[in-house]
């Protein structure tokens, strides 16, 4: 039974993509000492989108526990700690992105997170319906290579254990190759 060759027949199989408008912030990953360059690059990211701008520190000398009651609080993994000045580290990146942000008309918030920063950034990444996680790459250096060995990439783990886009901003440029005029 053949069909005539000008009759047509309804689609058949999966619909049609149809895209969605992106609606959900864009977030972005900080760490002291980081360049500005990556809060630029999140910077008009959400402004391009026309969406907010988290940006999110996530404190690694503490850990999550979850009270009886329903609360989660941070401790310190060492009460002796290396670092008894988070709040002052938190303080300072905030007002860094402050000065940085504030003059750009962009919604943008800042928030202090704790324990494994790719798992951290994860959960609010989730929690907001956060279209895309923006982090930098570290300089390279001896310490940033070992440290990566020991620990791993935050970026790597971050496309490793969620769904949403990952843009990972270099923090240290190529020098470029110019060719001289006449060669």
């Amino acid at each position: 039974m053949n069909e005539p060759a000008n009759e047509t027949r309804p689609a058949t199989g999966p619909t049609a993509y149809v895209p969605r408008r992106i609606t959900g912030p864009v977030l972005m990953g900080v760490v002291p000492g980081q360049p500005l360059a990556v809060a630029h690059r999140a910077a008009e990211l959400a402004y391009s989108l026309k969406v907010n701008l988290i940006c999110a520190y996530v404190d690694v000398t503490s850990y999550l526990v979850k009270e009886p009651d329903g609360r989660v609080e941070a401790l310190p993994i060492d009460p002796d700690g290396i670092d008894d000045d988070i709040e002052g580290i938190s303080e300072s990146i905030r007002e860094r992105l402050q000065d940085a942000l504030d003059s750009t008309g962009i919604d943008w918030s800042f928030v202090m997170l704790a324990g494994d920063p790719a798992r951290a950034m994860g959960r609010l990444a989730e929690s907001v319906d956060a279209s895309v996680i923006v982090v930098g790459i570290r300089e390279r250096g001896l310490g940033a290579r070992f440290e990566e060995l020991l620990v791993g990439s935050v970026a790597v783990h971050l496309t490793h254990r969620q769904h949403r886009p990952v843009l990972v901003v270099p923090l240290a440029p190529h020098t470029k190759h110019h060719r001289q005029e006449g060669h």
